[in-house]
């Protein structure tokens, strides 16, 4: 069982992430509504919410898989702009692991967890497969090292795709309902994956309906609806106290 932290201990006082104001527009909808947000170094935050909610919109917002069209986004003291330089800089400190594993499909796992460092921290080979081995060992697959992706169970895939992010030595890792398409008995594997990532400090922002995963896990619980931050609090409060009238609406209807 993850140690469950004080709001003191949970995480430096030195922000990782600040969103101030920030909105979003997709034509005449208005998807992001004045969001304010600020995670601490080492902060674990699960954020839930209807389907539509803005919740992966957000998250992608962070690395400028979307684009936020007024307030500001700093990310390790860097303001996300239209610069392509300081994009990538945010991109580099910033892992993300998706719903859909995205996988290249004609290479092999190492190769999948090798291409970014040697491409972009300009690693050599070597080091790259060493740091690569050191990661499918966390996730507990290095014997899949020179299978492919259409090789391995979709549990797989995914702690693959957790080895890869890692792979990058990010300060941040966004996790976009990273086990929502997988069969039920592969979930626990990846959600196991994700529990030790939390244990050693990283700083995690995951978008899930896995609850038990947020009570186990989670410094914060943040609750979105309509686009909007609703609640937030620690998830023995958010859980068992929760004060808006539609976070009592989505926990009794998730929660059995």
């Amino acid at each position: 069982m993850t140690e469950k932290r004080t709001p003191l201990q949970a995480a430096g006082s030195e922000p990782s992430i600040e969103i101030i104001g920030m909105n979003k527009w997709y034509g005449d909808f208005h998807v992001l509504r004045n969001i304010d947000l600020k995670v601490r170094k080492g902060e674990r935050i699960v954020i839930a919410g209807p389907s539509g909610s803005g919740k992966s919109t957000m998250i992608r917002c962070i690395n400028w898989l979307e684009k936020h069209q007024t307030g500001k986004i700093i990310v390790d003291a860097i303001e996300l702009t239209d610069d392509n330089k300081k994009i990538d800089e945010i991109r580099r400190e910033v892992g993300m692991v998706f719903q859909h594993f995205n996988l290249f499909p004609h290479l092999t796992i190492l190769e999948n967890c090798t291409l970014a460092p040697v491409a972009v921290r300009k690693m050599s080979r070597r080091d790259a497969e060493e740091r690569a081995m050191h990661y499918l060992k966390r996730v507990k697959i290095p014997e899949q090292a020179d299978k492919y992706p259409g090789q391995l169970s979709g549990g797989q895939q995914q702690r693959v795709a957790i080895a890869r992010a890692l792979c990058m030595t990010p300060k941040v890792m966004l996790f976009d309902e990273p086990t929502s398409s997988l069969d039920p008995e592969m979930v626990k594997e990846v959600l196991d994956a994700m529990v030790g990532l939390a244990e050693e400090g990283m700083t995690m922002l995951c978008v899930t309906h896995e609850m038990g995963f947020a009570r186990q896990v989670a410094d914060r619980v943040i609750f979105m609806d309509c686009g909007e931050i609703i609640e937030q609090n620690a998830p023995a409060e958010f859980f068992d106290n929760p004060q808006h009238v539609r976070t009592r609406q989505f926990l009794s209807q998730i929660l059995h």
